[in-house]
């Protein structure tokens, strides 16, 4: 199927859990299943409301990263017919969350969550016919990755970069010098217009960024 045919891509942004946490639920207009990026705590009722309002049926769950906030209600949604993404370097993270604990809001569930498809840098998704480029961007958190949906010129990024801000990179496996290669090399990459779904507040665009951002600069020549 050509990109012409496709249906407008659908999103609904969900502020959600103890600190604020962005999830996307994603569809096609006209289609009966979605995709859930990222899943914070408590999440289910929110998310099944949504689904249920747009008679819509739970598919997969595309996780940025490993972060309590990002991932702790995955295991709410989980059923036996949903896939869910994420990548291999946060692997301890997902099935030993209790790790976490020393930096998560106390009484959160831990439970571990059980990834069934682990993504690689530039692996291609097909996110009902279309492609979705998969980009690993370390920094954050080792395993962090973003989902490039090209055709409809947006990129889910986690805790990559923020409007005009970054990401933490103080907890364990952060490094300030990865995260700001994989934002110089990954997202500042990406054509200017694409629009930047973030972990955490506003939307922004790679353009902004790169004029605006006060704390990683385009690479000169």
């Amino acid at each position: 199927m050509q990109y012409e045919e496709m249906n407008p891509l659908k999103i609904k942004g969900m502020e959600l859990g103890p600190i604020a946490t962005n999830a996307f639920l994603l569809w096609r207009d006209g289609m009966t299943q979605a995709v859930l990026v990222d899943a914070p705590p408590n999440c289910a009722e929110e998310v099944n409301n949504v689904l249920a309002e747009e008679n819509l049926t739970l598919s997969e769950i595309w996780l940025t990263h490993g972060h309590w906030d990002h991932m702790a209600g995955a295991d709410e949604l989980n059923g036996e017919d949903i896939r869910i993404i994420g990548h291999i370097n946060d692997r301890i993270m997902f099935e030993q969350p209790s790790i976490m604990a020393n930096f998560a809001i106390p009484g959160i569930n831990m439970d571990p969550i059980k990834v069934t498809h682990w993504v690689k840098e530039g692996e291609v998704l097909d996110f009902f016919g279309s492609p979705v480029e998969v980009r690993h961007c370390p920094g954050h958190c080792p395993g962090n990755v973003v989902f490039w949906f090209k055709n409809d010129s947006c990129c889910f990024v986690g805790d990559v970069i923020f409007r005009e801000s970054v990401g933490r990179y103080d907890l364990p496996g952060g490094d300030f010098e990865k995260l700001e290669a994989s934002i110089q090399e990954k997202i500042f990459s990406l054509p200017p217009e694409t629009k930047l779904l973030v972990g955490h507040g506003p939307p922004t665009t790679v353009s902004h960024e790169m004029q605006s951002n006060p704390f990683v600069r385009p690479k000169t020549l």
